[in-house]
């Protein structure tokens, strides 16, 4: 298992990060649940991941349809009933660490804004350390995500 990764977004927005590491998992030949802490927030989400990029497609699906299990990306709140093998969190929901231990990669995504995600990330950071799974913190201050801070497993 890869490292649980946290993305600190101070410069990109939401969709544009996902957009990124969304198609760096498709490269990767991964699934990935997209999982939200509302449903209003991953029909945002949707919505966008439509319209953008222009130059190509990100094939997803937002859960409930008849097609869940097919989907390469599945937005929702529920289980990974798509075969992923890569787990993105928006702010707002929990690692689980049995869940983390059998994916290839686990992102939480955060935005600088909202005092009450920053604050929540960095629970989830002590939650994740101490269930002994490796964290690394990426920010993307100086236009560019940079590594920040790394904690092996079990440290």
């Amino acid at each position: 298992m890869g490292a649980v990764k946290f993305y600190h977004l101070t410069r990109h927005a939401l969709d544009e990060a996902a957009q990124m590491l969304l198609g760096q998992a498709l490269a990767q030949g991964w699934r990935v649940m997209l999982r939200g802490p509302s449903r209003e927030g991953l029909e945002r989400l949707d919505s966008q991941l439509w319209l953008r990029p222009e130059e190509g497609f990100l094939p997803h699906g937002l859960e409930g349809g008849p097609h869940d299990a097919d989907q390469p990306v599945l937005l929702g709140e529920g289980a990974a009933v798509n075969g992923a093998r890569a787990v993105m969190l928006l702010a707002g929901v929990r690692v689980e660490p049995e869940e983390a231990r059998g994916m290839e990669r686990v992102w939480l995504l955060f935005e600088d804004a909202d005092e009450a995600q920053v604050k929540a990330a960095r629970a989830e950071w002590k939650a994740v350390t101490a269930a002994g799974l490796a964290a690394e913190y990426w920010a993307d201050a100086s236009g560019r995500w940079e590594k920040k801070a790394e904690s092996g497993a079990g440290g």
